[in-house]
């Protein structure tokens, strides 16, 4: 079963610098949320070399069955099994002190970007810590000429994805009250946002 599983290598090649960052940004939490788990590769990895906190698993009822499967086949104590969950819909987690995303923001349209950051209050704690890992665009210019053909063709899939202009999330962030905290620079012309709650 577990050779038929959905597999990214991006997230491969991604998991050990995020790690890296994640380490000292939640050192201090015990419950984290991803949103957009996909395949499960991510949380595989965070949740071994995270063992102080739960790893709480979501994704939208398309990518259960994998999601589901490679968790169950990671058997690790931290790791439970993942939530559905649909930005879009009404249905808020529980409680966390933690949220973790990688690669979303530029797949969900602007809309549902602003909608992910109106609902953040509403299951994190006061004193949550929120990371963001993808692709952004400065002062409205692409960072890399990759970047501008990564871009192209996700809107060539469907004009409301996109690269995000890290100044309009930043502003979404905040009004949520979350404070960017640290820009990581990461490989593959990739950041990692780290935001801290601070109303």
């Amino acid at each position: 079963m577990a050779a038929t599983l959905a597999f990214s290598q991006a997230c491969e090649n991604n998991k050990a610098p995020i790690l890296a960052v994640l380490q000292h940004a939640f050192a201090k939490s015990s419950k984290v949320l991803e949103v957009g788990s996909g395949t499960g590769q991510h949380a595989v990895h965070f949740a071994a070399a995270l063992s102080h906190l739960t790893w709480q698993a979501s994704d939208q009822a398309l990518y259960l069955p994998d999601l589901t499967e490679r968790l169950r086949l990671a058997a690790l104590p931290n790791l439970p099994a993942p939530l559905q969950l649909d930005i879009r819909e009404d249905n808020d987690p529980q409680q966390v002190d933690a949220v973790f995303s990688a690669n979303t923001l530029h797949i969900m349209p602007w809309q549902v970007v602003q909608l992910f950051f109106n609902r953040l209050p509403a299951f994190c704690s006061s004193k949550a810590v929120l990371c963001i890992y993808g692709p952004f665009n400065y002062d409205g210019q692409f960072t890399s000429e990759s970047n501008a053909m990564f871009d192209a063709s996700l809107k060539a899939q469907n004009p409301l994805m996109g690269i995000r202009d890290i100044e309009a999330v930043l502003q979404l962030a905040l009004s949520a009250g979350f404070a960017l905290q640290y820009d990581h620079a990461m490989p593959a012309n990739n950041r990692l946002l780290h935001f801290s709650r601070v109303h």
